[in-house]
């Protein structure tokens, strides 16, 4: 459903796929966002560190939590041998991300709106901590926020989003100006969104069919992530116990004499071996977090046909209404009631209405029909701006995931490469080792 589509537009790589560098280990992100919008032409985004704070919440109890510290500097030139400019500075809490992105959702219903890290770490491997102020989890979290903002700033819609540049560069006051917008009182109750999918009638084709496209990749990715989490569970183990070998070849050593160096060496590369699955499986964090991303879209996804299925079943609401409307005026002017109604029954004991009342009755069914017609051509020209408009917004999604999963998923293949030509470089020392004794 979702295939590739060959974009040329301009993208720039964010993070280091180079798996033999030293900055292997700051390798945070393969994931690709449009240089092409105002915003990231004009200003450079990051979230360069993360701090651990301790302080009063709003019910006045002591709580320890973590802050994130965003720089931002205009996208500028700089000429060889010149200083950038310094960046402006702001910090900000994951909640304030979490209003963030709660208003973009409620503003900008159609549109895909990237998603936050995960809150809490899931599907990981037991070595891995669950904690969320752990330092490796907190550092894959500032990862995971910097690629959200650059993931909004890099979007031809939210880019222009004036909550959105305060947020980056106003500490103060942006908390209030975004509840100013009154956002939260045009967000849909999730009772009404559910009432709208049971009951819609003539629910658009290729919206359903993009939710259950978006369930589906959610239980692909989910299994994926599961499987990703029990194999390093395993690697671990059989790469420590390669330690083993180490302490075995280094005791086996001392008691010999003419094959003791020999010994002692290939214990050397043993150990070396075992400790490398530290860094690897650090390394393999980040791959499966570029999979949390697209594992979190798809409920992304799904509150765009959510939406759609509202407006669909508020249109069909008003159509229904303005045809009970035209069947209540026939049924006046004519005299004939064509089902049980309470006024029917009301005529038949008390008699029947007279010329004026008649009369009356007519001209404010007129009047309501009239605006019933308003309402149904407001809302079926809304419902068309809708589709419209995130059907476009679901191509631009398609062709980024399927150029960021693709991606993903080569760079994934090519660690797993150089894993294992590491550990055929290994046992070939230690062979050299042994052909030496």
């Amino acid at each position: 459903m979702m295939a590739d589509s060959g974009s040329s537009e301009e993208v720039a790589v964010i993070g280091n796929i180079d798996l033999t560098s030293s900055e292997s280990e700051n390798n945070i992100i393969n994931t690709m966002v449009e240089r092409g919008t105002a915003l990231l032409r004009k200003m450079e985004i990051n979230v360069a560190e993360a701090e651990k704070r301790t302080g009063k919440n709003t019910v006045n109890m002591q709580e320890t939590y973590t802050v994130y510290l965003i720089e931002t500097r205009p996208a500028e030139t700089v000429p060889d041998g010149g200083t950038p400019a310094a960046p402006d500075t702001l910090w900000r809490r994951y909640s304030e991300f979490e209003l963030l992105r709660t208003y973009l959702l409620v503003t900008y219903p159609y549109i895909i709106i990237p998603p936050l890290p995960e809150k809490r770490a899931e599907f990981v491997w037991h070595k891995l901590s669950a904690d969320n102020l752990d330092p490796d989890f907190v550092e894959r979290r500032r990862v995971g926020l910097e690629n959200f903002l650059l993931r909004v700033a890099s979007h031809p819609v939210l880019s222009n989003d004036e909550i959105f540049f305060r947020f980056l560069t106003e500490e103060k006051g942006w908390r209030e100006a975004v509840l100013e917008t009154g956002f939260q009182d045009k967000a849909d109750s999730r009772l009404k969104s559910l009432s709208a999918m049971f009951r819609v009638k003539n629910p658009d084709k290729r919206f359903t069919a993009l939710k259950h496209y978006s369930d589906e990749l959610n239980t692909v990715i989910s299994q994926l992530l599961r499987v990703r989490a029990r194999v390093a569970d395993r690697l671990y183990g059989v790469y420590k116990v390669h330690g083993n070998y180490g302490r075995v070849f280094s005791e086996w050593s001392a008691i010999e004499k003419e094959m003791g160096d020999g010994l002692q060496s290939a214990g050397h590369h043993m150990d070396t071996y075992a400790s490398s699955i530290d860094d690897i499986l650090e390394e393999e964090e980040h791959y499966a977090d570029q999979l949390k991303e697209y594992l979190f879209y798809t409920d992304a996804v799904r509150s765009v046909c959510r939406k759609h299925e509202l407006i669909q079943y508020e249109l069909e609401m008003a159509a229904q209404d303005l045809a009970h409307k035209k069947q209540q005026k026939e049924e006046l002017a004519t005299g004939t009631v064509r089902v049980f109604s309470l006024k029917g029954m009301t005529s038949k004991l008390f008699g029947q209405e007279s010329q004026e009342q008649r009369e009356s009755r007519l001209a404010a069914l007129e009047q309501s029909i009239q605006e019933g017609e308003e309402a149904v051509k407001e809302k079926n020209a809304e419902c068309q701006e809708f589709v419209r408009t995130a059907w476009e917004d679901i191509e631009r999604f398609k062709e980024q995931k399927d150029r960021d999963l693709r991606e993903a998923l080569i760079s994934y293949a090519i660690m797993q490469i150089s894993m294992c030509k590491k550990g055929i470089q290994v046992w070939s020392n230690a062979k050299e080792c042994f052909n030496k004794m």
